[in-house]
């Protein structure tokens, strides 16, 4: 695709507004209708632009186009309406705007609202988005929660209680571990033992003919035999050593992964708000494999060399102190690079890890929206987006590599150097007599088998030290204790009673200085169907929250029967909740495992009957029924049927309390009927439903309406009907934003630019376009260059 192509695409894409729109507050809907409106109209001043709304609700319908001979005019054209129904369209009727009018509501308050909305528009640009007083606030951010990037939260400097701890992950395995180091002594000294049968076989082979011909008095055939036996057994001590240590290094990783998976699992909100699910995913998946890893197979290896090291210096310093005492000279240089060349491998380990945390983390979350991406043309943006992080864990990589490089060289030059000092100083000898061929050939064998031990060592220290890193991020982890344990508290037999919030004051722990509620107070009765309206971001959704104790209120309590849930057994009080969300959450499985979510063994017949109460009869139009894969989150479901289904998966557990969250904000006036008559029996067992409402048919039904300010207190609270003729009153200037349609009146002068205003107009248009051009080129060189830089390491690695 060619940058004038890519930067079309971009341009192109009509403003599509889904029923997302329908799951905001009442207000909201019209200043994004609004905001569209205006966007709609500052785009076709340069080049026509096509905005289908796709809607449930007719008060979304009226969204005009505006282009007349001026770029700021404001005369409007009636739309198209596309009535659809199943697979095939109904009806295409245009609208009128006059009859779409409503007949309900202020007109002193209409006038009020859209004065303020033309009052913004006259706003400066540049003025419109200052820092507000709760941007301020807000920008006090507390961490407290978060996981560190490389494990330093610990509060622990690595150490030897660091690297014991880290050994004992394997103390359920000390007996098959024992039983791999008795395998590795017997494989380790047979080993050791071949160089010293080679000497003396040397020596014999020197000697004058006529002498004995005898080795540790057994005939040289017969030596031989037994030495092919011995090495037959080392072969095989080595093949079990091999076998049990890799089986338990996989339960090692199970185990972690099996303990740190349900430690993160029980964490409260506060821990998934304050991190990634990418870094969690590293820390569970590449971080559990170098722990492993580094406290069997390599702690084994270390052993060997350990045990090799230590054998071949005795038989050196048995065959000759001078010679050994040369060979000690060097050891000391080769000691001190390894401990400085582990440190600086333990560091590095952990800036990899941290990076591919990130890289997890990008991934994650790209790939899961990648819809989002293609829909605003953004592949590219993201292929670089991600290459930016690939190249930064290749840089660290090199940093590794050349540590590497530097080290071994240096210490295979030292012992090579070492070898041919041990000949020079050993040929001497021979000549001298002070030692045999054979000894010498011993010796030099020794000398390699205890240079490669010492080796295995450095080597060892570094993977130890690589495990010490990740494994300070998996401490970390374990060792968080959430602050609302799940498993501890009062029991909780049943749900039932009033619900009351007394003076509750709530801010995020991650936001502290912003003030969600201040002295909320207001009673949910038993059985009751109580809808919960407020302005965008007043806190609907924390009330909900709160009472299934995904938080703890700052100030104040929140008392069922008189109980304060606070003392409550969390996982018992969500057992008797049933939950349906603004956008539904599906797992992968089938359409009856997504059901039965909240009770794994309920019946099919149950399963079926909670179904048909959500209206989930599309289920039969699957070939394979409730079998039916829902995909990764649900993505083989359209909207609705993903919210039917989640309500299907709440009607099955029967709660004592039912919390819907806008849950028919995805559904047509017909589903959202028979939803509504399902959820009215539940209503007649005396179950406490709490509706999280912005849709006027909800907010009607229910037997209270509370209604939260933007100052974090309640409003007003009242019937439908009380609330809806209380004049001036906060419930019915939301109701009346919602009822308005969101249409702007007309402006009484709509002055033409002049032809030089028109001039710059058009010259700043054509600049942000060359912007977005240059922007778009400067994408396409760099996956260009990342791309030409792998096809060139593809072609050097084949030459």
């Amino acid at each position: 695709m060619s940058g004038t192509q890519y930067a079309v695409r971009r341009a192109a894409i009509p403003y599509a507004l889904k029923t997302s729109i329908s799951q905001c507050p009442s207000i909201a809907p019209v200043l994004l209708r609004q905001s569209f409106a205006r966007t709609a109209s500052s785009t076709v001043t340069s080049r026509p632009s096509t905005t289908p709304a796709l809607t449930h609700q007719l008060n979304r319908i009226p969204i005009q186009q505006r282009r007349t001979s001026g770029p700021l005019s404001t005369t409007s054209q009636t739309s198209k309406i596309l009535l659809q129904c199943s697979s095939r369209p109904l009806s295409t009727k245009q609208s009128d705007r006059q009859a779409q009018t409503p007949t309900t509501g202020s007109y002193r308050n209409e006038t009020r609202a859209n004065r303020t909305i033309e009052d913004e528009d006259d706003t400066d640009e540049g003025e419109m988005f200052k820092r507000s007083e709760k941007a301020s606030a807000a920008a006090q951010i507390n961490l407290s929660a978060k996981l560190s990037k490389d494990g330093a939260g610990t509060g622990k400097k690595a150490g030897w209680g660091e690297i014991m701890r880290l050994l004992r992950i394997a103390k359920p395995e000390v007996r098959p571990l024992g039983f791999a180091v008795a395998l590795l002594l017997v494989s380790s000294g047979i080993s050791m033992s071949l160089p010293f049968s080679i000497g003396k076989i040397l020596d014999i082979a020197t000697k004058p003919a006529g002498e004995g011909n005898e080795l540790f008095g057994l005939s040289l055939e017969t030596f031989y035999t037994g030495l092919g036996c011995l090495l037959a057994l080392g072969a095989c001590a080595n093949f079990g050593r091999i076998i049990v240590l890799r089986i338990v290094g996989e339960r090692v990783v199970t185990r972690l992964r099996s303990q740190l998976f349900r430690r993160t699992m029980v964490q409260n909100a506060e821990f998934f708000d304050a991190n990634r699910v990418g870094d969690l995913i590293s820390r569970l998946g590449s971080d559990t494999i170098i722990v492993g890893k580094s406290i069997t197979q390599n702690v084994s290896d270390g052993l060997r060399s350990l045990v090799s090291a230590t054998a071949g210096f005795t038989l050196m310093g048995y065959m000759s102190l001078k010679l050994t005492g040369i060979l000690a000279l060097l050891f000391p240089p080769i000691a001190i690079g390894a401990f400085f060349y582990g440190r600086a491998i333990r560091t590095l380990s952990r800036r990899i890890q941290k990076a591919l945390g990130s890289l997890t983390k990008i991934a994650e979350e790209r790939l899961g929206n990648v819809r989002t991406s293609q829909a605003f043309a953004g592949e590219i943006q993201e292929v670089g987006r991600y290459n930016k992080q690939v190249r930064k864990i290749f840089e660290l990589g090199k940093k590794e590599a050349y540590l590497s490089a530097i080290f071994f060289s240096t210490s295979g030059f030292m012992g090579n150097i070492t070898f041919l000092s041990l000949l020079w100083f050993g040929g001497g000898m021979v000549k001298s007599g002070e030692i045999s061929v054979g000894d010498l050939t011993s010796f030099l064998m020794y000398t390699a088998y205890a240079g490669s031990s010492l080796f295995g060592l450095s080597g060892f220290y570094s993977e130890l030290m690589k495990g010490v890193g990740a494994a300070s991020r998996l401490f970390e982890l374990q060792d968080r204790e959430p602050t609302i344990s799940p498993t501890k508290g009062v029991p909780v037999p049943s749900a039932r009673g009033d619900i009351v919030f007394h003076d509750v004051s709530f801010s995020y722990p991650t936001r502290p200085a912003v003030n969600i509620f201040k002295n909320l107070d207001f009673t949910i009765q038993q059985g009751m169907n109580i809808a919960i309206v407020a302005p965008s971001g007043a806190g609907k959704s924390t009330v909900a929250s709160l009472i299934m104790r995904f938080y703890t209120p700052t100030a104040g309590k929140i008392t069922i029967a008189g109980k304060d849930i606070s003392t409550m057994n969390a996982k018992q009080l969500r057992r008797k909740i049933g939950f349906v969300g603004q956008e539904p959450v599906l797992f992968s499985g089938s359409i009856a495992e997504n059901i039965s979510y909240g009770r794994p063994h309920a019946s099919r017949s149950e399963i079926v009957a909670a179904a048909r109460k959500a209206n989930c009869q599309f289920i039969s139009d699957f070939p394979d029924g409730l079998e039916t894969q829902v995909g990764s989150r649900g993505t083989q479901l359209s909207g609705g049927q993903k919210q039917r289904i989640a309500i299907a998966r709440a009607l099955l557990k029967n709660p004592d309390i039912l919390i819907l969250d806008e849950a028919t904000s995805a559904l047509d006036a017909e589903s959202e009927t028979l939803v509504n008559q399902a959820l009215g029996t539940l209503l007649a067992s005396n179950n406490t439903t709490i509706s999280i409402a912005h849709r006027l048919s909800t907010i009607q039904r229910s037997d209270m309406i509370v209604c939260l300010g933007s100052d974090g207190r309640v409003a007003e609270t009242g019937t439908y009907k009380e609330l809806s003729n209380k004049e001036d009153g906060a419930f019915r200037r939301l109701m009346e934003w919602q009822m308005s349609g969101g249409e702007q009146p007309k402006r009484t002068s709509s002055p033409h630019l002049t032809e030089e205003e028109e001039l710059l107009y058009s010259v700043s248009e054509g600049d942000v376009h060359e912007e977005q051009d240059e922007v778009v080129r400067k994408e396409e060189k760099e996956v260009k260059a990342v791309e030409k830089g792998e096809t060139e390491k593809t072609k050097d690695g084949q030459n």
